[in-house]
């Protein structure tokens, strides 16, 4: 919703131009979408840990008032963190080249062609990376190790196959999202020789194919909906 339209409109009716106040509308609403994805998959991967390592404890754990208060706790973090940005970049100077080479605005792309001092903007931009795409990162990393640590020692074959069943979806989804971000963020570092259309076409990879594969990821892992898609390709089976 924040990113598609607006690409399909550059394609298709060449609308090319954007104002200072709707590009950075545009940053705010696709990074805290993306930021939201960040804590949506730390708290399944909290969740994965606690039907793992405490099963017998888990709805007592898992509350409804824990799951709320989690969850605003996670929008109030995305919101409060990439709010301030705006500031930052409203107050800047833009009297040098205005073509972003993207299809979406962000905070460096825009920052780096103002005249006035950036730096404010640059530490800014490294503190919401550590303190939310790191940290959460680091969480999702340990949870997992424990999930590990804990399904290695099961004795039964049987329940160690089923624990590692129920995080299939979440390692691919996480693969997916990290996987695409990484190679782009190697890619726009270490290659210098690479065109820029390529650097375009792997950002947007990074922004709409982990949120396209996700419901058919998730959706191979459900047995109702297998049936369906099975049932409407082969109908004449039973």
């Amino acid at each position: 919703m924040c990113t598609v339209p607006w690409a399909l409109a550059i394609l298709w009716f060449w609308a090319g131009e954007m104002s200072l106040n709707r590009c950075i509308t545009h940053f705010f609403f696709s990074h805290c979408t993306f930021m939201s994805e960040l804590g949506i998959l730390l708290l399944m991967a909290f969740d994965r840990y606690i039907a793992i390592c405490y099963s017998l404890r888990y709805t007592t754990i898992l509350t409804h008032a824990l799951i709320g208060t989690t969850g605003v706790a996670i929008f109030l973090r995305n919101y409060c963190t990439i709010f301030p940005i705006i500031f930052l970049l409203k107050r800047l100077t833009f009297c040098e080249n205005n073509v972003i080479p993207h299809t979406f605005c962000e905070h460096t792309g825009l920052a780096k062609y103002a005249c006035d001092d950036i730096r404010v903007n640059i530490w800014y931009g490294i503190f919401v990376i550590v303190s939310i795409v790191v940290l959460d990162s680091l969480l999702i990393f340990v949870s997992y190790v424990l999930i590990l640590h804990a399904v290695f020692h099961m004795t039964s074959q049987d329940a160690r196959h089923k624990a590692l069943n129920t995080c299939g979806s979440h390692v691919c989804v996480i693969i997916l999202f990290y996987g695409p971000g990484i190679f782009t963020t190697l890619t726009q570092r270490f290659g210098c020789h690479i065109p820029p259309h390529i650097h375009i076409w792997l950002a947007n990879v990074c922004f709409l194919v982990p949120p396209m594969l996700n419901p058919i990821i998730y959706g191979v892992k459900t047995k109702k909906i297998r049936e369906q898609v099975s049932h409407m390709l082969f109908p004449k089976q039973k």
